[in-house]
């Protein structure tokens, strides 16, 4: 029996501590749905403690946004609010760090019609591209976690009734999340020092390119020039560590976006949009998405590359060993952040400036040039599992074995 209330602190002080590493005299803002507030009201609670100069609770209420899809005309779609953007700059340049709470409903929008989603999202995507780089660069501060909604659980445990479906995936947020340990924060300082293990590895070596082979995939992705692993925490510019994604057990970097050639096939669905898309993949030529297919969720992959260039390249490529507690709960989260972090993954869309040597200081021409992607998108799909097998390549040609049968070889 998951013990709620002390795990929900627990949980909040890691957000805090850990995920935000919230200094006193900075600010929080905390985005999150009505499912959230358990959780939204102790994380506002540890960020005072912590000594936060003010905490400030951002409400998207589902049904709300499914009301603005239902009966919005179309200009609502076609534009977004600018104080909305002013807003947010505002709070980053204040000092205010980023703290997302998800509690998602993975096919809220599914009977919503695809053009209209993509066309929100895009609009969206276009207004707030100018604020993205304040994350982006570690300017700002962020952090997004997770907990249930009945839709979330239920999803996930369609055969359970409704309380035993959210508890029992409480009890998995808990244990991918290290919550259910006896001290989460000293935890994650053990699990950051590991995971740098491998970062370091790989920025020591600086490898040329991969290759990843599994069933419907064979695929050569050559590594941005400069390239720079990451892992675990980062630093933002002030020099704080923070760790974006809890979970998170990945090591990643950027691919060089005109030079990828191959198949490419998810191993796990996606759920994009309020939609879901299953059994999918790719074929890229030259970096680009040529072909591609997906039993369910065709057009919503379909939409997605429609945003701009940039959207079909990649921007991302993530190195997570099947063997991990996320992959080890046996389950599909049907969330990305869980289920990416269970699975090695790419990234359609914009690659991150500080996954390049330099690249926060940068412009863009300057990342274009050495072979970051840039897109408004930026949508993570888990490619990795137990048939998984990734060789590494050297300048000089020596191959180095990085992964067998889905797992590091060292």
């Amino acid at each position: 029996m998951v013990n709620l209330e002390q795990n929900l602190e627990k949980y909040a002080e890691l957000a805090v501590r850990v995920g935000i590493n919230l200094k006193e005299k900075e600010g929080l803002l905390i985005a999150g749905n009505a499912d959230t507030l358990p959780l939204a009201r102790l994380v506002m609670k540890k960020a005072y403690e912590a000594g936060a100069k003010h905490v400030e609770f951002q409400l998207a209420d589902d049904e709300m946004s499914l009301i603005r899809f239902k009966h919005g005309k179309d200009y609502v779609f076609e534009n977004f609010p600018q104080w909305k953007v002013d807003s947010l700059e505002a709070m980053y340049k204040d000092n205010y760090h980023h703290l997302f709470i998800a509690a998602p409903d993975p096919e809220l929008l599914k009977d919503i019609d695809g053009d209209l989603v993509a066309k929100s999202q895009k609009t969206a995507s276009l207004a707030v591209s100018s604020v993205m780089k304040y994350r982006m660069t570690g300017f700002t501060k962020w952090c997004i976690v997770a907990m249930p909604s009945l839709a979330w659980a239920k999803s996930v445990f369609p055969d359970l009734d409704n309380e035993t479906a959210i508890e029992k995936l409480w009890e998995k947020v808990f244990e991918a999340t290290r919550v259910d340990q006896d001290n989460p924060v000293e935890a994650w300082q053990i699990h950051d020092n590991n995971i740098k293990k491998y970062r370091n590895f790989l920025n020591e070596k600086q490898f040329e390119k991969l290759v990843l082979k599994a069933p419907g995939t064979d695929l050569e992705v050559y590594l941005a020039e400069d390239h720079f692993w990451m892992g675990g925490s980062k630093d933002s510019q002030a020099g704080d560590p923070f760790v974006a994604n809890i979970p998170t057990e990945e090591v990643f970097t950027t691919p060089h976006a005109l030079k990828v050639n191959g198949t490419l096939k998810a191993t796990k669905p996606l759920s994009l949009n309020g939609k879901i898309v299953d059994n999918f993949g790719f074929t890229f030529k030259d970096g680009k998405v040529v072909d591609f297919y997906a039993e369910k969720g065709y057009d919503v992959l379909e939409k997605l590359m429609e945003n701009d260039e940039g959207a079909k390249y990649l921007g991302e490529v993530a190195l997570v060993q099947n063997d991990s507690p996320i992959s080890n709960t046996g389950i599909l989260f049907n969330n990305t952040l869980f289920d990416e972090n269970a699975s090695v993954h790419f990234a359609l869309g914009r690659a991150y400036a500080y996954a390049m040597i330099g690249g926060s200081d940068m412009t863009d021409e300057e990342l274009k040039a050495k072979g970051a992607n840039f897109s408004l998108i930026h949508v993570d799909f888990m490619v990795g599992g137990p048939e998984l097998h990734i060789t590494a390549y050297e300048k000089d040609g020596t191959e180095v074995e990085l992964f067998k049968d889905g797992n590091w070889v060292f």
